[in-house]
């Protein structure tokens, strides 16, 4: 529906993409069209890590209701697990962490992203997924983390 419209736009601007998700659930909200997408995302750094995030994307007769055609909300929910052997390649360490995965909810001003930090003291790998919006921010997040303590 509006789904590849909103894809070729944002495939037309300058996007850097840090590793792709692999959609792998549609949930059908109402009969307007309105749906939460669940997609897949391996983590590029570590392997043996896949995150689950779930985000609502607006139908076509939600969006000439409202009348904003190119942005969806900011919501978003994740769930990172172990799906195989973990081996931990070149990250950063460092306590503001890593982009994971970034994309476009607006044509301009809002990404979803998740970001991965490490904590060493624990030895947890923590996923926030967050929205990024130019003018205001946002503080809708959400968190997962995934031990890597070995017995």
């Amino acid at each position: 529906m509006i789904r590849p419209l909103v894809a070729a736009l944002c495939l037309a601007l300058p996007a850097p993409q840090i590793t792709w998700a692999e959609q792998v659930g549609n949930v059908d909200v109402d009969w307007i069209g309105n749906d939460i997408i669940i997609e897949a995302i391996a983590d590029p750094e570590v392997t043996g890590v896949t995150c689950h995030i779930a985000y609502f994307e607006r139908g076509l007769i939600d969006r000439i209701s409202k009348g904003n055609w190119f942005e969806d909300p900011s919501n978003a929910s994740i769930a990172c697990r172990q799906t195989g052997p973990i081996t931990i390649g070149e990250i950063d360490r460092s306590d503001e962490g890593e982009d994971v995965f970034n994309e476009r909810r607006s044509i301009v001003l809002k990404s979803l992203r998740i970001k991965r930090i490490f904590d060493e003291t624990n030895q947890t790998l923590i996923y926030v997924a967050h929205a990024r919006e130019l003018t205001d921010g946002s503080a809708k997040m959400a968190i997962s983390t995934v031990p890597l303590y070995q017995p």
